[in-house]
């Protein structure tokens, strides 16, 4: 590879890690031709796959202040995964074909500048998709206000009930709140008198 060309494709590596949400590193040695093209169409319209050179990669997740732990595992045949949208989904692709295809092997990664261990990586694709969790939030949000707003709607309601309740037990109706209290002012001195 000329020098230019390299410069070239350390500018891209760099771009790419900066630019990507997450960055998986696998190692493919064995896989075919044909199964690096499934592989590739298994992750998903926002990740791509790409077999990188060892040295020129450590230079570019290097300029790009990627953690130094993601450049020792750059060793033996290396390919990365990068992810511009939704990672969970890639997850999902490379823990499903890593299992139906053992040559795949998930070596770590990188999420938002954060390491990532392979288990850590398989438990991420363990999640529901970013647009599920969202909605399950919203769900979430939407009857918790709607809880909140029959709740407040009901307290006026309570309290008429409550008012309503009290002027009964004092032995009235409602609107004759202080007749009761009159009558038994009025018969209390003719009883002592009595």
């Amino acid at each position: 590879m000329a020098r230019a060309e390299k410069v070239t494709a350390v500018a891209e590596l760099t771009e790419r890690f900066q630019s990507s949400s997450g960055a998986v590193l696998t190692e493919y040695r064995g896989l075919s031709v044909a199964q690096l093209g499934e592989l590739r169409r298994s992750l998903g319209e926002n990740a791509s796959f790409a077999v990188v050179k060892n040295t020129l990669t450590k230079i570019a997740a290097s300029d790009a202040g990627v953690s130094s732990e993601l450049t020792e595992l750059l060793v033996g045949p290396s390919a990365i995964a990068f992810v511009d949208g939704d990672v969970v989904e890639a997850a999902k692709g490379l823990r499903d074909f890593s299992r139906a295809n053992p040559f795949l092997v998930i070596k770590g990664g990188v999420l938002d500048g954060k390491m990532m261990t392979p288990d850590e990586i398989v438990k991420l694709a363990d999640l529901e998709p970013r647009e599920v969790l969202l909605a399950k939030l919203a769900g979430a949000m939407k009857a918790s206000m709607s809880g909140a707003a029959a709740t407040f709607a009901a307290l006026p309601s309570q309290l008429a009930r409550l008012l309503a309740a009290l002027e009964e037990k004092r032995g009235g109706a409602p609107g004759d709140a202080d007749a009761p209290a009159d009558a038994a002012s009025e018969d209390a001195p003719e009883d002592q008198a009595g």
